[in-house]
């Protein structure tokens, strides 16, 4: 099980690395559009994370807290919802990039200080 978890965990952070590289490509290049590093990096994130929060361990306090699978999974669905929606758009806000960044940064730094 341990193997399968740290598969997840590996997937996981290319996804995250897909969707904040994408992001933060579009953002500095001045061409705030939807690419498709960052749709694919929300989608492989979401499932990976679903993954991980699944109850694959025997418990324990190696588990986390459910408060915080929540909050992370409420963040990953608005980001979700942040890209998906206006993915055929020729361009967005630049207000709408810099949420998807710190939306993405907040729910990583949740992951790492929420202990």
């Amino acid at each position: 099980m341990e193997a399968l978890r740290l598969i997840l965990l590996f997937i996981h952070l290319i996804g995250f690395a897909l969707l904040l590289g994408g992001s933060i490509t579009q953002l500095l290049s001045g061409k705030f559009r939807i690419n498709p590093a960052m749709l694919w990096g929300v989608v492989i994130q979401l499932i990976s994370g679903l993954g991980l929060a699944a109850p694959l361990r025997g418990g324990g306090d190696a588990e986390p807290s459910p408060i915080k699978l929540g909050v992370k999974l409420i963040v990953a669905i608005l980001i979700f919802i942040m890209v998906f929606v206006p993915r055929k758009r020729e361009s967005v806000a630049k207000g709408h990039f810099i949420g998807i960044v710190a939306l993405t940064l907040a729910n990583a730094a949740v992951a790492v200080f929420w202990r």
